[in-house]
């Protein structure tokens, strides 16, 4: 988090909605109550693979999601874009034209407007031809550093105990935990599953003083070798910062919540996932696919920053608008109709809230880093 005010920016989701509490609910208007993904910054969405190997740009991360106010993750998702505008050095003026675009490219979803690979700003068309032509082996070599059957020990991963060993050995031994691996990719119904190597993984902020494990298995379905092995992340689930939505029916239990919230926002993630209990903790279980990328924009250009804002605004409204009846749709669009009578304005609300918490993790940032120069 110290090497960059945006880096900052994305890991601190915590002091984002202990901003948003004292600010009041009142500053921010409250859309129709749907599952949201609690922490939608630039970097939670990028390429994502389905069960069946298409790609899709969805929302990739939702480990704080909840059904909450649809507008949290816009505030979210700006101050993300104009965090990596500054940082690439861009003016003022570009972040007042990026809020602005956001707010055409989210109306466009709630519009039923259908996105086409040409509305793509060209730094999210490389991403995706990126996810589109990797295998198994860049997998295996980025987060394994190698393409053998084995998981390197070393700064990110650590070796397990003897009671977590026997606790993953139990758990993929279980037939809805072989199913949904065999689920993927067209891989045989009748293959079996076998723990080739474990080690705890740690991996971020998120995996700090909680249950994560990185998992390889070897999958026996007789197909290519790429088949041959798949690389599991088992991460405990804990409570979400975001508001919830009052009177709204959410899981308690933090994994199916995870789970359920996926489902909703990001199909093409959520049908790879699952809960379970790993030692007495809630955990989600799901595969790692090559083609799941993360989206990069920590250098722009003026019309990249613009375009990106517009594009990535219309994934979130689309992981939105698909809760929405149409009525529902209609009257939340017409809270965002300043940008599309021509005007250079984004809602007040929104532009306020960015210009606030701008400045608030500007100041937080400086500190952290005076903090870490001391460890």
């Amino acid at each position: 988090m110290a090497s960059s005010a945006h880096a900052y920016v994305r890991g601190s989701t915590v002091q984002f909605y202990q901003w948003l509490e004292k600010r009041g609910r009142r500053a921010v208007p409250q859309g129709p109550p749907v599952w949201i993904c609690g922490d939608c910054h630039a970097g939670n969405l990028g390429p994502l693979a389905d069960a069946n190997g298409k790609i899709h740009v969805q929302i990739r991360d939702v480990d704080q999601t909840v059904i909450g106010n649809p507008n949290h993750d816009l505030i979210r998702l700006a101050l993300s874009l104009c965090s990596a505008a500054r940082g690439s050095d861009l003016p003022g003026v570009t972040t007042a034209h990026m809020l602005e675009e956001m707010v055409i490219g989210y109306r466009w979803a709630l519009q039923g407007r259908k996105a086409k690979q040409t509305d793509r700003p060209e730094c999210i068309k490389l991403v995706v031809r990126k996810s589109l032509s990797r295998t198994w082996k860049h997998l295996a070599k980025e987060r394994l550093e190698d393409v053998k059957p084995r998981i390197p020990l070393g700064d990110r991963f650590w070796p397990l105990s003897k009671a977590e060993k026997a606790a993953i050995g139990t758990l993929f031994t279980r037939e809805d935990v072989r199913k949904l691996v065999t689920a993927i990719k067209a891989r045989r119904h009748q293959a079996e599953i076998e723990v080739l190597d474990a080690a705890y993984w740690m991996k971020g902020c998120s995996s700090l003083g909680r249950l994560r494990f990185a998992v390889l298995l070897g999958v026996s379905n007789g197909k290519s070798k790429e088949d041959e092995f798949c690389l599991i992340d088992v991460k405990e689930a804990h409570p979400s910062a975001a508001p919830r939505a009052r009177h709204a029916t959410i899981p308690r239990n933090n994994a199916v919540r995870v789970v359920q919230g996926a489902k909703h926002l990001s199909p093409a993630l959520g049908d790879r996932m699952m809960a379970a209990t790993l030692m007495g903790h809630s955990v989600v279980i799901r595969e790692l696919m090559p083609q799941d990328l993360k989206l990069t924009i920590d250098s722009l250009s003026r019309e990249e920053a613009v375009n990106s804002a517009r594009y990535l605004a219309e994934v979130v409204g689309n992981a939105h608008a698909r809760q929405m009846d149409r009525r529902t749709r209609r009257e939340f669009s017409k809270s965002f109709m300043g940008a599309a009578r021509g005007k250079l304005d984004a809602p007040h609300w929104l532009w306020s809230s960015v210009v606030e918490l701008a400045s608030a993790h500007e100041a937080g940032y400086l500190e952290h880093c005076r903090e870490y120069a001391l460890i």
